[in-house]
């Protein structure tokens, strides 16, 4: 359990919140969402301790142990990687580091003795004789086999020592975990592996996170971080954010009587409330649901950006044909034998284990790389609109927004222009901004707005939800769905993929795996998993 008590945090004149007294209680997962800036990493740096509130406190239940997914990746380089982890439970690791130098003395006493006796008794009360081989099933859960367990972690990559960090947080069912962004650098797999996991988890949770699946998929709660207020509401992201889109049509339909509005939104908590699965905190959020008084329903006060993409011209039969495609990197194959087929209706979604199979797809099609073999052909109707994962070179000007994006418009009249970078939430003196200072999100925005003045029938998209805040993701997502040309993407966002994408073509060193399905049915279809076992080999 964890208890807020008044909290209020503020830097200079700038209120991020105020007036904050919350309870989270065991059993619960709390999914905390809010525009970028709204201060969502500063709450868990509060509740962790590593950040002092200009007023109010943060309890604990008494003896409970906390638990915190680190984000300094440097912190433990001189231990190896199952030490990392089993310094994760400070109780038990302290016990262990005194048992040890008891034992190791020389001139071992009666004394001694006695302390060490009472240190085995604590360290069998906390099951330490199974401490490592728990270590060792998590770090295979996350995707560390066996073989790295005793490395150091200044030789892991950068990819593995998040996986450590995030075991380690995980280690010893800690009575309180605090995960900000835990899905960052996960593979799909992996993702699925710890939802589980958090399903199943009976202690306290707050988690940050921009993936909508995941946050669906474990929270029992979700805390809204707007407009100087936090505020809890029963439910994951999507009974949030639907719920809120409803209440704020009913606000815009003024004319509408209290008793109609009343009504449908008890048939919308009726109606999402039966669709919510059956494990062990999805039924305790169906409880909740059940229970939850509609006059807490709020629409939301967010602002999100009206992507529109208008292909200039419907696509032809042909639209792209790909014949043998090889791509290597310092004499690792990232996929070979890549032969496919682009069909007009297709919206496909690019997976390998290997991130950069997909970038060197996309900038193989789109002319920026050569293949190590094969050949590509464009149809002749299509027209391409292009989101690289790397945009840097893009921003390497001191160019304001509104001549930024002139560069790639046929009218130069600043207010079309200004209607573009609006529709991306640039307002007033943002439109001023150099391009050079943007921030992540903020190119991500760009690039759209620079991909919306094409007309495109075809959308490449390399990783689009990086760097965008929820409200953005969520605006992307619903244009995609609805879009009438053709979409090529890879990413890490699993909701992404299912809601868009109608074929999967993964990568590997040894051929492709093209199949016409949803990704939910393609991660658990058995001739799948046949064939991606025979083709990483």
């Amino acid at each position: 359990m964890i208890q807020t008590n008044n909290l209020c945090m503020q830097f200079g004149k700038r209120v991020l919140f105020q007036d904050v007294n919350l309870t989270f209680n065991r059993g619960n997962c709390y999914g905390i969402i809010g525009a970028n800036g709204a201060g969502k990493s500063t709450l868990m740096k509060i509740l962790s301790g590593e950040l002092s509130p200009t007023h109010g406190t943060v309890t604990f239940g008494p003896g409970e142990r906390l638990s915190v997914l680190s984000q300094n990746h440097f912190e433990f380089d001189e231990c190896t990687v199952i030490e990392t982890v089993l310094r994760g439970h400070t109780v038990l690791w302290n016990i262990m580091q005194e048992k040890d130098a008891i034992y190791a003395k020389p001139d071992f006493s009666d004394e001694d003795g006695i302390k060490a006796a009472e240190l085995e008794e604590k360290f069998a009360e906390l099951e330490g004789w199974n401490a490592e081989s728990d270590a060792a099933a998590l770090l295979s859960g996350l995707g560390i086999k066996e073989d790295r367990h005793y490395m150091l972690m200044k030789d892991m990559s950068a990819n593995e020592k998040v996986r450590v960090l995030l075991a380690k947080a995980l280690f010893g069912n800690p009575d309180n975990l605090l995960l900000d962004e835990p899905t960052n650098d996960l593979d799909l797999e992996t993702v699925a592996w710890l939802e589980n996991y958090l399903a199943n988890f009976e202690n306290t949770v707050l988690v940050v996170s921009h993936d909508r699946h995941f946050l669906n998929a474990v929270s029992t709660h979700t805390l809204d971080i707007d407009y100087n207020k936090i505020s809890l509401f029963a439910g994951n992201y999507d009974f949030w954010y639907q719920s809120s889109q409803l209440a704020l049509r009913q606000q815009q339909a003024a004319n509408k009587k209290a008793e109609e509005k009343r009504k449908e939104l008890l048939e919308f908590i009726q109606r999402f409330s039966a669709n919510v699965a059956k494990s062990k905190q999805t039924t305790s959020r169906k409880k909740m649901l059940e229970k939850l008084n509609v006059e807490e329903i709020q629409p939301s006060s967010r602002r999100y950006p009206g992507i529109i993409f208008t292909p200039n011209r419907e696509v032809g039969n042909k639209i792209l044909e790909v014949k043998g495609l090889a791509a290597s990197v310092d004499g690792e194959t990232l996929f070979s034998d890549v032969n496919f087929q682009i069909e007009k209706g297709d919206k496909v979604a690019f997976l390998s284990r290997d991130p950069r199979a997909m970038t060197a797809l996309f900038e193989i099609i789109m002319g920026n790389r050569k293949p190590d073999a094969g050949e590509f052909d464009w149809g002749q109707t299509i027209t391409t609109a292009y989101l690289p994962l790397d945009n840097g070179s893009f921003f390497e000007s001191d160019l304001n927004l509104v001549d930024w994006l002139c560069q790639y418009s046929s009218d130069s009249s600043e207010i079309y222009l200004k209607g573009f970078l609006g529709k991306m939430l640039f307002s007033g003196e943002e439109v001023l901004k150099k391009a050079s200072v943007l921030s992540g999100g903020e190119k991500i925005r760009c690039m759209i707005a620079r991909m919306m003045l094409t007309d495109a029938n075809t959308l490449v998209l390399d990783s689009p939800t990086n760097h965008l805040d929820l409200e953005s993701i969520q605006a992307f997502n619903n244009t995609l769905q609805n879009f009438k040309g053709v979409v090529l993407m890879s990413s890490h966002d699993h909701e992404f993929i299912q809601t868009v994408c109608n074929r999967v073509i993964e990568l590997t060193p040894n051929g492709i795996i093209d199949k016409m399905m949803d990704y939910d049915d393609y991660i658990v279809d058995e001739k799948v998993a046949a064939a991606r076992e025979r083709l990483y080999k």
